[in-house]
């Protein structure tokens, strides 16, 4: 049997969050430790599916309050220090989550972004009042091939499909950030179709968005037709059959179909990641003829 070499041991770390000491490997961010301590703290940019991509500090949600520092800072990219006192429920953080949410979803439509409306509500954020007239990007999503969807009035610009894509992951670099000021976007060369560009289609950018602005073609048009259930989804952890990898798969399965294929994000094998194949040739297990 071949050693597995372990490394050098990461020291810990002490500091207080709300009063209460934690203890935390060095190199983890104040959000990490916040987690791990059972704190509640808002993320966007680094709260949807998938471990592929740092924080970046791009929605401001998770701000919290440093003893010294003169600016709240963001959570997730911040890393922890000795003795720090980070408070995470002041006033003053609070009234910056308040109105980071009343410009998102006022900007971007959040109704498939996984808690915002339990955020809006806890927060007592008020969206609409920037009335009718608030600036949003109001586009039809973008349905030009079978696989994926991408509805640019969902985007908050967390840049995670781009990290994704890039050198956090597929290193396709397919997609980049386009634009200035509110016409920032995230777009292929030429913002051209995605069948025309360097897009392998798989999927990964999808699997770390956290606002359901790309999503699975089967997801988009089930959510069209109102028969998209996920309470009434099961999950089932396997493994990819299309080649010898043998990277985990997890199908989720709605009136006895496969409606769509994520990679469970512990698994050392697929490190998050999964091809074309993996991610979207599933049609030949029900098929029925």
């Amino acid at each position: 049997m071949t050693a597995v070499p372990l490394g050098i041991p990461r020291r810990r770390l002490e500091f207080t969050i709300d009063g209460e000491p934690v203890r935390v490997a060095e190199g983890s961010t104040i959000l990490d430790a916040c987690r791990a301590a059972g704190k509640d703290v808002p993320a966007l940019c680094r709260g949807g599916p998938g471990p592929l991509t740092p924080g970046g500090g791009a929605c401001r949600l998770c701000v919290v309050e440093v003893e010294g520092a003169t600016a709240l800072v963001p959570a997730c990219s911040r890393r922890a220090e000795p003795g720090m006192d980070v408070r995470t429920g002041t006033e003053r953080v609070r009234h910056s989550r308040r109105i980071v949410l009343e410009l998102l979803a006022s900007s971007a439509d959040l109704s498939t972004t996984p808690r915002a409306a339990e955020w809006i509500m806890e927060y007592d954020a008020r969206p609409d009042r920037f009335g009718p007239g608030a600036a949003r990007l109001d586009e039809p999503p973008k349905v030009d091939n079978d696989l994926y969807v991408r509805d640019y009035g969902k985007c908050v610009l967390c840049r995670r499909c781009v990290d994704a894509c890039g050198d956090e992951g597929q290193n396709t670099f397919a997609i980049a950030v386009s634009g200035r000021g509110f016409g920032t976007r995230i777009a292929v060369e030429h913002d051209a179709p995605l069948t025309d560009s360097a897009c392998v289609f798989c999927g990964n950018c999808i699997d770390v968005c956290p606002t359901g602005a790309l999503s699975f073609r089967s997801e988009f048009d089930r959510r069209a037709a109102g028969t998209w259930d996920e309470a009434s989804q099961t999950r089932t952890d396997t493994v990819c059959a299309h080649c010898g990898v043998g990277c985990d798969l997890t199908l989720h399965v709605q009136d006895n179909e496969v409606v769509k294929v994520t990679v469970p994000h512990e698994q050392a094998v697929t490190q998050s990641s999964l091809c074309s194949k993996g991610r979207f040739g599933y049609q030949h297990v029900q098929n029925r003829d």
